[in-house]
């Protein structure tokens, strides 16, 4: 009966372990986001070389949004920069301070490792000079 109750026990565990690092590397680049609050350098449409054609009913494809995005951070005064598809970004113009969330690529993409997919407009004001 010991037996049964310990491999029991390694079992219920494993699946808890499995559970959990799926969870973590479902949600990396979430958990190890990084907020950047400082001056906007640039913020640039990112055009794509196609004709689009859709109908009017038809969902237009969300790369038509793109921004290319650079915020100077204020601690560090280091520059980060990222690809977006959050339309708030049409609004944001080069000297204005945001706040900011960036989505790193996860370490297994080799090629992008260290760089960011994604940055959420969260705050959007002036500087204070």
């Amino acid at each position: 009966m010991a037996t049964i109750w310990k491999f029991t026990k390694f079992v219920i565990g494993l699946v808890v372990l499995v559970l959990i690092l799926w969870a973590v590397l479902a949600n990396y680049s979430v958990i190890f986001s990084k907020t950047v609050i400082g001056e906007i350098t640039s913020v640039e449409r990112v055009e794509i070389p196609v004709a689009l054609v859709t109908r009017a009913e038809g969902n237009i494809t969300s790369q038509v949004f793109s921004f290319a995005i650079g915020i100077k951070d204020t601690k560090t005064n280091e520059i980060f920069t990222a690809s977006s598809e959050d339309r708030q970004w049409a609004v944001a113009q080069p000297g204005q301070c945001a706040e900011a969330v960036f989505l790193p690529y996860p370490p297994w993409q080799f090629t992008k490792k260290d760089t960011y997919f994604g940055a959420r407009l969260v705050k959007l004001h002036e500087c204070a000079k």
